[in-house]
């Protein structure tokens, strides 16, 4: 039977390998689907949603798919609408929340909806003025992210004291005062007439909870639903997601335990894991097939999973254990490991590395750097700016804000009114934007001109792909239409340059050559990872980092992070056994018993200036009583606490994670002059020293 001859749904399935044809034809019932990175995930649930439709199982108003970002949901959408689907809901948690919550809103509370607060900045700190609390702009940021946790975890202000124990000093405030920001932050709310986003889920989950009559509504409205990266689905969206169901089961949930690395934000896999528990007859179908990676990455990948226990959450379930992928694409290059003097010579090899590739024949927007903090990035532009090669850092200014964009998405708009006819859209999209500046051919060097040039080469490739996926109808009054739909989802097109991004930015994203650097102890896993459970987490993140590679992975560390400094620095453990010549030890296996050693008992820790025991922790990190007088210098305790705010900025975390005021306190007090000496120091552990050692006793020296 040929092509031609083969029925709609028939195509359908024609090109899904035997586990993506299971999925797309199990259309009704609860259905787990475990997706191993590179397997066709995205692939196997539209052809499942298309094929159901096409069959008359679905009606397309009537199914509601889910995933967790706009640009994920607006991918989701094209491919639905290019397989013939395109009257379905495919949305996120929060916008398919808000829209609910627009319509039932006059009905189930009355009067007009709050308005939106987009950023939460100016409402916490008038949260804290009320209470004489003064906060900085990192410590906002920190708390921001507190309150966010809190709330998609469903923890209230009154709740709060009991259930955050173990997280540590946000924003430098003990947990008690973090609990009465949080009620003057909501006070803030009420008093303004706003609601947040986590508002917004938690109000409906309320109205649907309290409302018969708008929770049938909605039920009937809906009738199947899908849940895409169902690893990271937090507590509050869980909930949501049970009342939208109402008992039902037409439910299809797609993930993978093994790329949950969103845990700080309220995520938690354990909704995947327990997914068998919570239907009985669920099926389950296993997507292990990677067609991504070549079987050098896949390998790499495999091997750096088989050193942990568990997928996280519910350790001892079958459905736990880390998915083995099996590499469908040809054999490539091995993985290259390099390791560097310093952080600066670390970047020119990178550097060097990716202009051999492009040399080759590899375009620079198929390569990645990608590093665990923000704050490595610069080293990297510098070297790749010295090398004449053009990068783009994700999560800088975005694509559909830029200037040039938005004066040639103008002249397209107005273009599209006077299309000629017969022009193909490749061509006519080029003649406009040449009066900006566009050309075949880059300009040479690098700067704002190259920047604009390869801003509108993204248009035009884009242009040229979805002209050859849509066919000859699709001409410019739709691109105009698709260019609005991708600003509004901030779906940007490839840009022509090297990304340079953050490990937790470049999940759902792949590239042809993907650097991974930094890959030291106290970077990866981070410092502040101090548990099994944040190691666990750590690792994941490698893990995401890796399977981002399609053909060449490069993995590289510094032995220190200025030049002739001190090489105190040793590989992650996560390399042991990976890396030529290395070992898998206990150490680089989380909850192993060679990773941490006992310490002897001391007995009780005494005040230094009056010798009373000292009965608090912050205390004893302090070496003093609360009540005694600090002995410490104001100017170097204020220089710790400005050194301290730098780092948490550039790596893109709360201060209190690099170290709380108490132990910058012991530090100024002991005035260590020697690694060794600030080691005895109570806060400062092997991680931090490795890291932050150095900058430290330069500080106090004076440097």
């Amino acid at each position: 039977m040929t092509a031609e001859t083969l029925s709609l749904e028939e195509r359908l399935l024609s090109g899904l390998d035997e586990e993506q044809r299971e999925v797309a034809t199990t259309l009704q019932g609860p259905l787990c689907v475990l997706a191993g990175a590179g397997t066709g995930k995205t692939r196997a649930i539209t052809h499942r949603i298309a094929y159901g439709v096409h069959s008359g199982v679905y009606q397309p108003q009537r199914l509601l798919a889910v995933t967790f970002t706009a640009r994920a949901a607006a991918e989701m959408r094209s491919r639905l609408r290019d397989l013939g689907a395109g009257g379905v809901q495919t949305r996120t948690f929060h916008a398919a929340a808000l829209r609910q919550l627009q319509y039932f809103w006059p009905q189930a509370v009355g009067g007009q909806l709050p308005g939106l607060l987009e950023h939460k900045a100016q409402a916490i700190a008038e949260a804290a003025r009320r209470h004489r609390i003064t906060l900085d702009r990192a410590a906002i940021r920190d708390l921001a992210s507190e309150l966010e946790w809190a709330k998609v975890s469903m923890i209230t202000p009154s709740t709060y004291l009991e259930t955050a124990k173990g997280r540590g000093e946000p924003g430098g405030l003990q947990p008690a005062n973090v609990a009465r920001l949080f009620q003057a932050y909501e006070d803030v709310k009420l008093d303004r007439n706003l609601i947040d986003f986590e508002d917004v889920l938690l109000i409906t989950v309320g109205i649907l909870q309290e409302d018969p009559k708008v929770a049938a509504e909605v039920r009937e409205q809906y009738r199947h639903f899908v849940v895409d990266e169902y690893q990271d689905v937090s507590p509050l969206q869980q909930r949501l997601l049970e009342l939208w169901l109402g008992g039902r089961e037409e439910l299809c949930v797609v993930g993978d335990a093994s790329q949950t690395i969103y845990s700080f934000t309220g995520a938690t896999s354990a909704h995947l894991l327990e997914f068998g528990q919570r239907f009985p007859n669920a099926k389950m179908v296993k997507l292990v097939r990677d067609y991504r990676s070549t079987p050098q990455v896949v390998d790499l990948a495999n091997r750096l999973l088989a050193a942990r226990r568990s997928g996280g959450a519910g350790a001892d379930r079958l459905w736990a254990q880390p998915l083995q992928l099996i590499a469908q694409q040809p054999v490539g290059p091995e993985p290259e490991f390099t390791e560097c003097s310093d952080d600066e010579a670390e970047a020119a090899a990178v550097a060097r590395r990716i202009g051999q590739l492009v040399a080759a024949g590899t375009q620079p927007k198929d390569i990645a750097v990608l590093f665990r903090t923000n704050g490595q990035s610069e080293a990297f532009e510098q070297a790749l700016a010295s090398a004449g090669i053009g990068y783009q850092l994700r999560g800088g200014e975005r694509f559909f804000n830029r200037r040039e964009v938005r004066d040639a998405v103008a002249q397209l708009r107005t273009a599209a009114r006077s299309q000629p006819v017969g022009v193909p859209l490749g061509q006519a999209v080029r003649d406009v934007l040449s009066s900006l500046g566009y050309a075949d051919e880059p300009p040479s060097g690098s700067g704002a001109t190259r920047e604009r040039w390869e801003s509108l080469s993204a248009l035009v490739s884009l242009a040229d792909e979805l002209s050859a996926a849509r066919g000859e109808e699709f001409g410019m009054p739709e691109f105009v239409l698709e260019l609005h739909e991708r600003a509004s989802a901030q779906h940007a097109p490839s840009v022509q340059g090297v990304t340079l991004a953050s490990l937790h930015a470049a999940k759902g994203l792949e590239w042809d050559a993907v650097f991974l650097v930094g890959l030291s102890e106290g970077l990866v896993p981070i410092s502040f990872a101090d548990t099994p459970v944040t190691v666990d987490e750590e690792r994941r993140l490698f893990y995401v980092g890796i399977t981002r590679a399609r053909q060449f992975l490069h993995l590289s560390w510094s032995l220190s992070r200025t030049p002739g400094g001190r090489a105190h620095r040793r590989p992650s453990r996560f390399l042991d056994g990976l890396r030529p010549g290395s070992v898998r030890t206990t150490a680089g296996i989380e909850g192993g018993s060679g990773s941490r050693r006992r310490r002897e008992y001391r007995g009780p820790a005494v005040c230094r200036v009056c010798g009373s025991v000292l009965e608090s922790g912050a205390e004893r990190k302090v070496g003093r009583c609360t009540d005694c007088p600090p002995s410490y210098d104001e100017a170097t305790f204020e220089s710790l606490r400005g050194w301290r705010l730098e780092q948490a900025r550039a790596a893109d975390v709360p201060a209190f994670v690099i170290f709380t005021d108490a132990t910058l306190t012991a530090i100024a007090e002991a005035k260590p002059a020697s690694l060794a000496e600030l080691a005895n120091v109570a806060g400062v552990g092997k991680a931090k020293l490795e890291r932050y050692g150095e900058a430290v006793l330069e500080l106090l020296r004076g440097e």
